[in-house]
């Protein structure tokens, strides 16, 4: 991480590929989330460090990013732990520049890598968070999923208010745990994945499962594996959470609808591709298939914005 502390701020400087107002838009995608929040320009984003929470406003400036604490300054450990939670969020620590010599050559991908420059994956840090928010979204609209979502933090998740706004964390692996089923049943979570959500974090708990022990097998498809031995993830979940938490670009997710959608869109095709038909458009971004899926899902939203 390449960063500075200036006490009161802290700055980092990201790789050339990277523009800060693209990652914004990104993040700006639903008036529904939860766990950040966005005014004039900065990303507001509450963290907890070692039992303290931290409220971080995150701005880009120039050609470094701002982390600024409106409201107390944190210790020097609390800073870094923050600049890395940032560092990681917006995926920094991946170099682009392959991604965009290849796009440049991919009759798919030419249009919205070019369109998008600087845009990375907005990653989910937290392993558990990246499993829950996966599993809430399996089988359902994207509005639900964030609703679900929304009750479920402002249900379990700790909470600071500053300045009139009330920021959230994602609820705790402990929390959860401790939960019974009809805890989350009574907010519409499906009795299923109330199970497989309460099962995780009992996981996790014990030390069962952790993101250092996913990250020790010997390649993406053994990682793969040991995420679909978890109950309650399939390839779709477990794809998601290794593109989004677990910084593997050659993670697909070629199963999601909202890929599909944006094939559909961006080749003005009259039916959405078939499963044989995007894994022939996929060819071509071996190595790079998350960071392709993830430039396509964007531009589902140039419509919304």
């Amino acid at each position: 991480m390449n960063w500075v502390d200036h006490e009161t701020y802290i700055e980092l400087y990201p790789p050339a590929e990277f523009d800060f107002k693209e990652c914004r838009i990104f993040l700006e995608r639903s008036d529904q989330e939860v766990l950040h929040q966005i005014k004039d320009g900065a990303v507001y984003k509450l963290l907890e460090i070692k039992g303290s929470l931290i409220l971080c406003k995150v701005v880009g400036s120039g050609h470094s990013i701002k982390i600024e604490f409106p409201a107390k300054t944190p210790s020097v450990l609390e800073r870094k732990k923050a600049g890395e939670y940032v560092w990681e969020w917006f995926d920094l620590e991946c170099d682009l520049s392959g991604f965009y010599q290849m796009a440049a050559q991919d009759e798919v991908l030419k249009t919205v890598a070019r369109k998008y420059g600087g845009l990375r994956i907005m990653c989910m840090p937290d392993l558990f968070e990246a499993l829950v928010w996966a599993i809430i979204g399996q089988q359902i609209n994207l509005a639900f999923a964030y609703t679900l979502k929304k009750r479920f933090v402002e249900q379990f998740g700790e909470s600071l208010t500053f300045g009139g706004d009330k920021f959230f964390v994602f609820p705790s692996v402990h929390k959860i745990a401790s939960l019974k089923i009809e805890d989350l049943t009574k907010h519409q979570f499906s009795t299923r994945k109330a199970e497989y959500i309460i099962g995780i974090a009992k996981d996790m708990e014990s030390g069962k499962l952790t993101k250092e022990l996913l990250l020790q097998q010997q390649d993406i498809h053994q990682i793969r594996k040991s995420l679909m031995s978890i109950r309650g993830v399939g390839a779709w979940t477990a794809d998601y959470v290794m593109m989004k938490c677990l910084h593997q670009p050659s993670a697909f997710p070629i199963a999601d609808v909202g890929l599909h959608n944006a094939l559909k869109h961006l080749l003005g095709l009259k039916q959405k591709p078939t499963l044989n038909e995007i894994e022939r458009y996929g060819v071509n971004w071996e190595g790079w298939q998350a960071y392709a899926v993830f430039y396509l899902w964007r531009s589902l939203y140039d419509n919304k914005l």
